[in-house]
């Protein structure tokens, strides 16, 4: 076991080096990069400042090359690669060149909202998939199944974004209810509302959003369980134990929840963390949820490149890691499985 996590752990590097250096490439070949957004905006600014510099109509070859030196791309690509390695290496993500932020703040600040969107898709999909699919499963063919097929089939081919405009569209003010709010996680007045108008008005705000992050989950989740208690149900084991008088019930929950399961236990890291850090981006655009997927969206579109380098270093590192524990997590659901062994 040591040995195969000593391997895991050295392939980690190569990969991150992959991801990092393909992003680092593909950026120094897409235009208009940091230095032409702050002139841009300086020049619609008409008066403002941009970057510390004054905005005007004319910024001339002299400002331009100021802007270079101070983002360092007077040096060459190569050498600015290295750098950024090396900080990288002391877990130094840098700072953001268009909110003069460090990229770690940018983060730690972003995080809350996605944490609120995680947990709560990631426990609600779970708390009702796994049960309904399990209920699928045990009535397998039945009229119940296909109806909840069904509804669960629409709810997967419907996208996200698209359930949010409609759920604007019905519920929040664009045409006939305005029964929810539009934009954040709380109301402006939340500092004047007591404990229990705080946790009605955080739930208020959540539900649309939920909706829409749940609904694609939700039918994964289901029907992962529905098909894995089937295959289950099928084997040789549990017609012995069948035969051998025992109820149903005792069948489903002593022999088979356990195996059925192991999918979805070792699945729980990784659907966990990718609560966190996928799939939310259009719906934080599309209801102004100051989140880490909003924060990447604008950091790519303003060609923010230490936050787009940084949040892909310290994501993807959080990936490798999640499915190193999510495959560890096999030999705690099942000791039959040994990845030591693997290959002798």
């Amino acid at each position: 076991m040591l040995s195969y996590i000593l391997k895991r752990l050295a392939l980690m590097l190569p990969t991150l080096l992959g991801a990092l250096t393909l992003t680092f490439v593909v950026m120094q070949f897409v235009p208009g990069g940091p230095v032409e957004q702050i002139m841009s905006e300086a020049r619609a600014g008409a008066g403002g400042e941009a970057g510390g510099y004054k905005a005007g109509r004319d910024l001339d070859k002299k400002q331009r090359e100021e802007l270079m030196k101070q983002y360092g791309f007077d040096k060459p690509a190569h050498e600015r690669y290295f750098t950024m390695l090396g900080e990288f290496a002391r877990f130094d993500l840098g700072k953001s060149f268009l909110q003069n932020k460090g990229v770690w703040e940018l983060i730690k600040e972003k995080l809350p909202v996605s944490v609120s969107l995680g947990l709560w898709t990631f426990f609600i999909s779970y708390l009702i998939s796994v049960p309904l699919g399990v209920a699928k499963a045990v009535r397998e063919g039945s009229r119940f199944d296909a109806l909840t097929t069904l509804a669960v089939l629409l709810g997967y081919a419907i996208p996200g974004f698209v359930l949010g405009v409609l759920l604007i569209v019905l519920f929040a003010g664009g045409t006939f209810y305005d029964w929810f709010p539009l934009r954040g996680l709380t109301s402006d007045n939340w500092d004047e509302l007591s404990n229990w108008g705080k946790v009605k008005d955080y739930l208020w705000h959540l539900t649309l959003p939920l909706i829409c992050l749940v609904i694609h989950s939700f039918a994964v989740v289901t029907l992962l369980t529905k098909n894995t208690f089937i295959e289950e149900i099928r084997k040789q084991y549990v017609l012995v134990a069948r035969a051998k008088g025992l109820s149903q019930q005792r069948v489903l929950y002593k022999h088979i929840f356990r195996n059925a399961m192991i999918p979805l236990v070792t699945g729980f890291p990784a659907a966990f963390i990718g609560a966190f850090f996928t799939g939310a981006v259009l719906i934080e655009t599309l209801f102004s949820l100051d989140g880490l997927g909003l924060l990447s969206y604008e950091s790519v579109v303003r060609r923010d490149y230490p936050v787009v380098l940084g949040s892909l270093y310290l994501f993807t590192l959080i990936a490798l890691v999640v499915k190193l524990v999510s495959d560890l997590l096999y030999t705690v659901v099942d000791p039959r499985v040994q990845f030591g062994s693997v290959g002798k």
